[in-house]
């Protein structure tokens, strides 16, 4: 017979501390489920707000992107050193290993090749497969003054009401065809419409003229999109001056996996991101880890 329970002077209520109310700390993310925070508390640190998310998703409309040749050989050593890893299915399931402990952000749009207009996308994976990836976060693109925007924001909205079923976050990325203006109007526009209609992060582009406003009227996280390949430098200013301006992160593929060391350069991004590094400072960062690798 189990022990009587000792009595109440014996124990430990702590009857004057009041219990402690426990926030969160993403903007806009308070409300959310635990599983959801418990998800994007993988994506973002906790200790800065911030994430490094290294973005090789390409192949779903380019193909054999340059740099994403062999992702076995290519990518899988810069794994370790970011916070959260996004791709599609079916590379994560050929050539990533499965004892990878990056959070992993999965493509769930698709449809079209490059050689097609691009923003007649579908949903590309079923929610029951996320679940079974254990994935961290879903994305997809939202074309915001595409051909077919509605589609794409339906697309957009299917897809949070059945991460919110699941506790699974959905990531909006504004998508820019050849033709759309790339100002700050225009991304406070498409962050604020994916936001608004249930986002609960948006990856997009950085622009030097008026980027704050786009951060600030955002009411969830923005990662900034690492768009074309730039020189080292132009690469690391830029990622200074998104999360500076109010990003809460970065989301680069090719200023990574293009650069001469691809290593140096996500070490580079991580120590802007995480340290504050000055673009500066970062580069002669990145110059002594390519010396040593």
């Amino acid at each position: 017979m189990p022990d009587v329970d000792a009595t109440k002077e014996s124990k430990q209520f702590f009857e004057d501390v009041p219990a402690k109310t426990t926030g969160f700390f993403l903007k806009g993310s308070g409300a959310l489920d635990w599983g959801m925070r418990n998800r994007l508390a993988r994506v973002f640190n906790p200790r800065d707000g911030r994430t490094v998310m290294l973005a090789i998703d390409h192949g779903y409309f380019q193909g054999p992107t340059t740099g994403l040749e062999r992702v076995d050989l290519n990518i899988v050593p810069l794994v370790p050193h970011c916070d959260a890893l996004m791709l599609t299915r079916g590379i994560l399931r050929s050539s990533i290993p499965s004892d990878c402990a990056a959070p992993i952000v999965l493509r769930a749009s698709g449809g079209p090749s490059i050689l097609k207009e691009l923003s007649n996308e579908e949903l590309a994976v079923d929610i029951e497969d996320a679940i079974r990836l254990n994935v961290a976060a879903v994305a997809i693109q939202v074309f915001i003054g595409g051909e077919f925007e509605t589609r794409s924001v339906h697309n957009m909205t299917r897809l949070v009401d059945l991460g919110l079923r699941y506790g699974i976050p959905v990531m909006a990325v504004t998508a820019v065809g050849k033709e759309m203006v790339r100002d700050a109007k225009y991304f406070r526009l498409a962050c604020r419409i994916c936001a608004e209609l249930g986002a609960h992060l948006v990856k997009t582009y950085y622009v030097p003229d008026g980027f704050a406003t786009v951060t600030a009227s955002c009411p969830v996280p923005i990662v900034m999109a690492g768009g074309k390949k730039l020189p080292e430098l132009e690469a690391l200013t830029m990622a200074y001056n998104a999360v500076q301006e109010g990003a809460a992160g970065v989301d680069m593929g090719r200023n990574i996996f293009q650069s001469d060391c691809p290593k140096a350069m996500i070490k580079a991004i991580g120590k802007v991101v995480h340290a504050n590094l000055k673009p500066a400072e970062a580069l002669e960062y990145l110059a002594s880890v390519s010396r040593e690798a």
